[in-house]
């Protein structure tokens, strides 16, 4: 008996011994793999009054080269760097393929795969976006007057996303008459949104689409012009609002104001009455805005008030008044309000001021509240 038991211990330490012995071998067998080396071609940059050297410039390509289908030598050099790179992590990860499998299933399984938002109505539809079962991406939908009504699929991202190794859609943006539908697509995930615009009653895309923005549009009062933000194609900076008239070449646009400084970025929204467009610009401790009646979309932008650095506000209109929020004399912010026939900085004893009240910077409104 004693002879048995001590047979089967030895077993046991040589079946942990050949396990250790195993995992020690594949151990080695990955320290052993060498890392790819990118190669180093010397690229001098004369800036700031002297010179930098980058040695890896070469694996800088521009977004045509990227989407071009037929590579040139240069992006055919990045891409089986690239690929290198990607085979030695897989090489040396190989043994926590089980592993990740297992985290992923778990993750997965506490994600419920069929979900709806909270719908919110605007302009006579409820709007929502739901996920369905093995679908990686929402469907954006809508119904009419309540969440009764029929169903209407205002955009599938599932569908526009085949074929497709990266996908997203920005902002989607309805015009008043409930008709057109203005978005943003990036399939390359550089945030160079290109946006179409679709007919919701015919559900054909019109217009022409806009390439190198920031995704989002702003609808004039017209229900054929809209405003979007270009960006700098080196930088990438929001840097010019744009006007766009539907069925109008990209290249006819206007640029109705440029950001010239580069601390600061800039976009454009309509308030929640309605009545106004609201270019913005602002960078870590400065805001600035101006404002044109959204329905003269051929108008000139005025300036809100005069840009002061560190300065900061936001603005809204409700009714015939525009609501501030800002840190005007208020470390911690406070609320005001002005006419929206004069907007200036209040000084002196015409300020006007509702009260030091803890606010957000997002102001909301209601029949009866505010903030």
């Amino acid at each position: 008996m004693k002879a048995s038991r001590h047979a089967v211990r030895s077993l046991i330490v040589l079946n942990i011994t050949a396990l250790i012995s195993c995992r020690n071998q594949e151990a080695e067998k990955r320290d052993s793999i060498p890392p790819p080396a990118a190669e180093k071609i010397e690229h001098k940059f004369a800036e700031s009054g002297g010179t930098r050297v980058d040695n890896y410039y070469w694996m800088k390509l521009t977004d045509e080269q990227k989407n071009a289908e037929q590579k040139d030598e240069q992006t055919q050099k990045v891409l089986n760097y690239l690929n290198a790179e990607n085979d030695y992590l897989k090489s040396k990860l190989a043994h926590t393929d089980s592993l990740a499998a297992k985290i992923y299933r778990e993750i997965i399984g506490r994600i419920k795969q069929t979900d709806e938002s909270v719908p919110y109505k605007k302009n006579g539809y409820w709007y929502y976006q739901k996920y369905e079962q093995g679908k990686e991406y929402p469907i954006y939908c809508r119904k009419k007057g309540s969440m009764d009504a029929a169903e209407e699929v205002i955009l599938n991202q599932n569908e526009l996303a085949a074929g497709h190794d990266y996908y997203s859609i920005s902002d989607l943006s309805v015009s008043d008459d409930n008709r057109l539908l203005a978005y943003g697509e990036d399939s390359v995930s550089r945030r160079r949104y290109t946006i179409y615009v679709k007919d919701l009653v015919t559900g054909k895309l019109v217009g022409n689409p806009i390439a190198n923005t920031e995704g989002e549009a702003t609808w004039a009062n017209d229900n054929k012009t809209f405003f979007y933000t270009r960006k700098d194609s080196v930088t990438l900076r929001s840097r010019w609002i744009m006007r766009h008239k539907l069925n109008t070449e990209a290249s006819q646009d206007k640029a109705v104001f440029e950001e010239k400084d580069e601390t600061f970025y800039t976009g454009i929204y309509k308030t929640k009455s309605n009545k106004f467009l609201v270019i913005w610009s602002g960078s870590t401790l400065t805001s600035d805005y101006h404002v044109l009646d959204a329905g003269k979309p051929d108008g000139i932008f005025a300036a809100f008030s005069a840009r002061e650095r560190g300065l900061e506000y936001s603005i809204d209109h409700y009714k015939d008044k525009f609501y501030i929020v800002t840190n005007l004399d208020a470390q911690n912010f406070r609320l005001m309000e002005t006419p929206d026939r004069s907007t200036a900085k209040p000084t002196g004893k015409k300020r006007l001021l509702t009260g030091r009240i803890p606010c957000s910077r997002e102001l909301r409104f209601s029949k009866t509240t505010l903030c």
